[in-house]
């Protein structure tokens, strides 16, 4: 049995007819047993009372006296019906305010931290939804009256790799022109201070990865290594930060694999997320990194397909809901 953390994980609904209902009741079932696991969803309870039993609760501080008998379930009433697999618009302002309501509730302390359900972002720009994803807006949300938000850093956890992302979604064209040493040494401080405060490891080891191939290759197949990468590993490891120059991209997650780092800085999405992915297909888990709340995601969006065919898989939101409460145990032994 695992540790017990502070407080329950709130789970935000995310789009009510794609997976989020089924992985949600799939993952309750799962881990009902373990009090130290225990979460509430924010929704509406009609989703899950087909499949579970439900125990409406009117504060988070009540999920864990419901949670080994029911499904804990904070409601929101605006929720229109739903068909798995059909999409529907109107759900949008429930969806969003799921995100603010678990991010409220995390920021003053009534959970432990936040699990996202996966949303389909181009519901939400209907209703208003300014924000590029779910990163954005929770980074948004935890921002200090008149203050610029913190600098949220993607991770993905699985397959035994922990792999932040230097960049997300843009052209691979772009990406070299989009990296600066300054961003670089950002980055690895917020991944350090987070392998340390979320991850429970003292004095972590990170890498980079290199931008092209055989990290550059002494710079006869790209500069970026010699002009942005290694000054920003330099800088890095001035502030105490144990970090390498770029390595090469085809080497450095077999060794971060074999325990030579703890976690892995890469310079595209795609670099990062392959091996992740081909290790751990179904079980990855998306994190968010720098910002003062806990926030776990499962690795794929919201599989509208699966919802209407009653195939859904929870392992990945399982894995979310136990890195949370894993995050939350660390964050409170280290503050």
């Amino acid at each position: 049995m695992s540790q017990e953390p502070v407080l329950p994980l709130a789970l935000t609904m995310g789009d009510p007819a794609g997976c989020g209902p089924a992985i949600t009741a799939a993952a309750w079932r799962q881990l009902r047993a373990d009090p130290g696991l225990a979460f509430y969803i924010i929704g509406a309870p009609e989703l899950y009372a087909p499949a579970v039993p439900v125990r409406e609760i009117a504060a988070p501080d009540e999920a864990r006296a419901t949670f080994a008998d029911a499904l804990p379930v904070l409601p929101l009433s605006d929720v229109p019906d739903i068909r798995p697999g059909e999409p529907n618009a109107d759900a949008a302002p429930a969806i969003i305010r799921s995100i603010a309501l678990a991010t409220s509730h995390a920021l003053d302390g009534l959970a432990g931290g936040i699990v996202t359900n996966p949303i389909n972002k181009a519901l939400l720009y209907g209703a208003g939804f300014a924000y590029p994803g779910h990163t954005e807006y929770v980074a948004h949300l935890c921002a200090a009256p008149n203050a610029k938000p913190p600098r949220p850093v993607m991770m993905l956890v699985g397959g035994g790799l922990r792999v932040a992302l230097a960049t997300i979604h843009m052209p691979l064209m772009d990406v070299g022109k989009s990296l600066t040493v300054p961003g670089l040494v950002e980055l690895g401080h917020i991944v350090a201070q987070a392998m340390t405060r979320d991850f429970g490891i003292p004095a972590p080891r990170l890498a980079f990865s290199g931008l092209n191939p055989h990290a550059g290759e002494s710079g006869t197949i790209g500069k970026e290594e010699i002009t942005i990468i290694n000054p920003a590993a330099h800088a890095l490891r001035l502030a105490g930060v144990d970090i390498s120059d770029a390595r090469p991209g085809d080497t450095v997650f077999a060794e971060a694999l074999s325990g030579t780092y703890d976690a892995v800085i890469a310079m595209t999405h795609d670099q990062g997320l392959i091996p992740v992915k081909t290790l751990d297909f179904w079980g990855g888990v998306n994190v968010t990194l720098g910002l003062p709340v806990v926030r776990t995601s499962p690795d794929h969006g919201t599989a509208y397909d699966a919802a209407a065919a009653g195939t859904t898989r929870p392992d990945s939101l399982i894995a979310a809901l136990r890195l949370a409460a894993a995050m939350a145990q660390a964050r409170s032994q280290t503050t």
